[in-house]
């Protein structure tokens, strides 16, 4: 499984013909094929490219509203050494 730093994550927000990933507790999901995120921005609210995990606790939704999309990778925490270190 990919591993992504958030640097990475980053290029990764949905706009001009990109994938659209965000990130929640550790895991990258792929929100691409939702119209809820089109063009990597979220209910005018949240932009692709990000972790969500702090931005989740204010949401009207649970972590459920993610099972629909497929896990592409980690994120990857500052200071944690990669797999491949």
């Amino acid at each position: 499984m990919k591993e992504f730093t958030e640097e990475e994550l980053a290029l990764y927000n949905g706009k001009n013909g990109k994938p659209a990933y965000v990130a929640y507790k550790g895991k990258v999901y792929d929100v691409s094929a939702s119209f809820l995120w089109k063009d990597g921005n979220h209910q005018v609210l949240h932009e692709a490219g990000v972790d969500l995990t702090a931005a989740m606790k204010q949401a009207p939704h649970g972590e459920e509203a993610l099972d629909k999309f497929p896990v592409i990778g980690i994120l990857r925490n500052r200071g944690m050494p990669s797999a491949s270190s």
